[in-house]
């Protein structure tokens, strides 16, 4: 079910690419999970954990700089797996450096009884060439249970 889920939004980019001449590409490194509580059982270290993520992204440029660039991303932290769906509104402050805010959606398989979330991610990206970038961003979670994440890592445009 999950990788039909996954199939079936990377050939919607992919329609959608073809269609607009959009830019699709791939993404993927670590994430430092923060979580603000200390009851509730999270592992060796309840404070602070390392993952990983990956998944795909498309580019849609709008006008004077601005593009809407959303994601699917699998992320996993310890023991715990869910799907992050930023919906970034992109601006390009130079060339090669952009500022990414937005919406976030996510779906949980494991980690809590309430298993969507909605949060906000902040995020900066810098493009060494038209195809690799650099990319950081900051999740913030607003319920109790629900951590802040930073993220670092690589993105390629296909």
């Amino acid at each position: 079910m999950k990788k039909r889920f996954l199939l079936l939004i990377l050939l919607l980019l992919l329609s959608l690419s073809i269609q607009s001449q959009t830019e699709i590409g791939i993404k993927g490194g670590l994430n430092f999970t923060f979580f603000k509580v200390t009851e509730g059982d999270f592992g060796t270290n309840p404070d602070t954990e390392v993952g990983y993520y990956g998944g795909v992204f498309a580019d849609f440029e709008i006008e004077n700089g601005f593009h809407l660039q959303p994601e699917l991303l699998y992320i996993g932290i310890s023991d715990f797996r869910f799907l992050n769906a930023p919906i970034y509104l992109k601006y390009a402050i130079r060339p090669d450096f952009n500022i990414l805010v937005g919406p976030s959606l996510n779906y949980f398989f494991d980690f809590f009884s309430n298993k969507f979330k909605v949060r906000v991610d902040l995020g900066l990206d810098y493009e060494f060439s038209s195809s690799l970038s650099l990319h950081m961003k900051y999740a913030l979670g607003f319920e109790e249970l629900s951590p802040n994440i930073v993220f670092l890592g690589f993105g390629y445009k296909l």
